[in-house]
């Protein structure tokens, strides 16, 4: 083949494709996000929108309804959920697969706008997203102190969660519970009245008279001054002098019909860690970010923060997911590479020889390293698919090396020189590497095309091994022969050990493993005769392959089905869900109740609690379950159950 002859003869040509495909697919790989699944693009848009006071009945009629028609005119929707709670509506629409979710979240933003003078003027604007799996929490943060909650709030968002947000790769940061400032004016309705003060005037007047203005410029020569007109109020205590109406010469102020006090807002939602109040963080990554770099950065942050804080002042991480993303990732390229190991071993059993064992068993990590390009190219990332794919492949990447090889080592064999033995050997064994690999193309490369929200998460798998397997393919072609005119110049196989000035030691290691290939040989008559059987008896053996197919097929229907596999990650999450209308307080009881139950199991829970947490309403409540025991050693959820 003209490709081999030229890197045969050609050999730093060879050296340096191969190199470039090493430099691009090393920095390749250390540009690429790191995430659990990939990144796939879901066409559901999300409208949420917040209607204070409301009952579920006026949600349902006077907002969620109206939008539900407004959207339904759009095309390529598959389907429409919605649900109405008090003060609160949701609406998902989902549309085909086909369709980008960024535009299809468009249309929606376009569709609800053109009917939002037709909704209620007291709703909050109406909140359009689109849905990303990925806008979840990474990393939890509890922080609680011998203090006051407001104090501790302060502190939090003052300090800790501007740090937080300042943090490249860091989306939002959420905060949950604590106690938070909050000017609470209690009117008087019977003084109201007798003054003749309506709310709309007590509203009016605050608003102005507690506001910073633009009141232009002043030129003085050849300076320019710029002009406010400062109104914000400087203390609690003014709040007693904002005149709310003047009737007939005669002023109202504010402490004439109201009490002005310095306060906490009402909580709507609340966090706790162990049973003890805290004020909770969710970190929340942009869109793009490596999972595992940016938590490594929130990590480092947080050692420095709780060095910086007030001793009584106690900040946990109280759950990150990169954890076992990133276990999961490392165990994946450890498996990896454990079978890349194997396989060179074998090769080595079969061949004997070190020098054609290495150079069969670099195509792997040429093939491995080289792939990273592609997938930064397509646009993937480090995911559960992609090293499947590649951890899949790495016995089928070193097929094609080892076919070359071998046909080479035998042309080496029969006397030979390694120039000659590598070019006769890739010529002939060329086309059928080449067929080989292109039907494992053929093969894989569909599985990137499926349909579906499967076909989304498969299409990396597929592309993956595909490109893996063409460029191993390359490197059979390309380095294996050159490097064999190089490498194979002596002796090859046993006889370099038996023939050559081979240390004793060696020798006596080939000649044992050369009972490995005896063994084999023995077989060969076996299967020989196997073999003809098969070929005289063709009906019998089609029959048993149809049968062991169609038994093969029932016995499908028989396992189970779901979309993704079950995962011990050495925690696990209870939701609670109580009646609407329940309180925060009546919630938090339940909750106290559920939690003690939980610690009743085995006193190795560390127990995270958050209600009414994000988007969640305060009857919903989450508990997160950290399973590890006195020594800090994470538990699996079966090692709680049999304790």
């Amino acid at each position: 083949m003209k490709l081999s002859e030229v890197s045969v003869r050609r050999p730093v040509f060879a050296t340096m494709m191969i190199g470039a495909l090493l430099v691009l697919g090393y920095f390749s790989w250390t540009e690429l996000p790191v995430e659990m699944f990939p990144d796939v693009d879901f066409p559901i848009a999300v409208v949420q929108t917040v209607y204070p006071g409301a009952s579920a009945e006026a949600v349902e009629t006077e907002v969620t309804k109206k939008i539900e028609d407004a959207v339904n005119e759009i095309a390529g929707i598959r389907h429409i959920q919605s649900r109405s709670q008090e003060g609160f509506s949701l609406i998902v629409v989902e549309f085909e697969l086909e369709r980008k979710g960024a535009e299809a979240t468009q249309e929606v933003r376009e569709k609800v706008s053109t009917i939002r003078a037709e909704l209620p003027d007291e709703i909050e604007e109406p909140v359009i997203s689109q849905y990303d799996p990925d806008a979840q929490p990474i990393i939890s943060l509890s922080v609680s102190g011998d203090r006051p909650a407001r104090e501790i709030t302060e502190l939090v968002k003052n300090r800790i969660k501007k740090r937080l947000e300042a943090i490249s790769g860091v989306g939002t940061v959420r905060l949950i519970g604590g106690a938070e400032r909050e000017i609470l004016i209690a009117l008087n309705p019977e003084r109201m009245e007798a003054f003749g003060v309506a709310v709309e005037d007590v509203a009016k007047n605050i608003a102005a008279a507690n506001m910073e203005i633009p009141g232009g410029r002043v030129d003085e020569g050849s300076r320019e001054y710029l002009v406010r007109v400062k109104g914000r109020v400087p203390a609690v205590t003014w709040f007693n002098d904002v005149i709310v109406k003047n009737i007939r010469g005669t002023q109202v102020y504010l402490k004439d019909i109201a009490r002005v006090v310095d306060t906490v807002a009402e909580q709507r939602s609340l966090a706790r860690y162990n049973g003890r109040p805290s004020v909770a963080l969710d970190i929340i990554k942009q869109s793009g970010a490596n999972v595992v770099e940016v938590a490594e950065k929130v990590r480092a942050e947080v050692a420095r923060l709780d060095e910086e804080l007030p001793p009584d002042i106690r900040m946990r991480i109280v759950n990150d997911n990169s954890t076992f993303i990133n276990d999961a990732i490392h165990e994946i390229l450890f498996n990896m590479e454990l079978g890349t190991i194997l396989a060179v071993v074998v090769i080595f059993l079969f061949l004997l020889d070190y020098r054609p064992t290495i150079i069969a068993g670099l195509s792997i990590p040429i093939s491995v390293i080289g792939t990273f390009t592609a997938v930064k190219f397509f646009g993937f990332t480090i995911n559960f698919m992609t090293l499947l794919g590649l951890s899949l492949a790495v016995g089928i990447l070193i097929d094609d090396a080892i076919v070359v090889m071998e046909n080479i080592f035998r042309h080496r064999a029969q006397g030979k020189s390694a120039m000659q033995a590598a070019l006769d050997g890739t010529r002939e064994i060329g086309l059928a590497v080449t067929a080989t690999t292109l039907t494992i193309v053929a093969v894989f490369l569909p599985v990137a095309f499926m349909s579906g929200i499967v076909g989304r998460f498969f299409l990396q798998f597929g592309i993956t091994v595909a490109v893996a397997v063409l460029i191993s393919l390359f490197v059979a072609f390309t380095l294996t022969p050159m490097l064999s005119s190089r490498w194979l110049g002596g002796l090859v196989g046993p006889e370099q050990a038996a023939r050559a000035n081979a240390p004793g030691l060696w020798r006596r290691f080939l000649h044992v493993l050369s009972y490995w290939n005896r063994g084999f040989d023995r077989l060969k008559p076996r299967y020989e005769r196997l073999l003809a059987t098969a070929l005289r008896h063709r009906g019998v053996v089609v029959a048993i392959a149809t049968v062991s197919f169609v038994a093969a097929m029932g016995l499908a229907t028989l396992v189970g089905k779901e979309f993704i596999p079950q995962q011990d990650q050495g925690k696990f999450q209870v939701t609670i869900e109580t009646p609407a209308g329940t309180d925060l307080a009546a919630t938090s009881e339940r909750v106290a109740q559920a939690e003690t139950q939980l610690r009743r199991l085995a006193e190795v829970t560390d127990l995270y609690v958050t209600i009414g947490g994000g988007q969640s309403p305060v009857t919903r409540a989450d508990i997160l379950v950290n399973l590890v025991d006195k020594s800090q050693r994470r538990l699996s959820a079966r090692e709680l159950m049999d304790s």
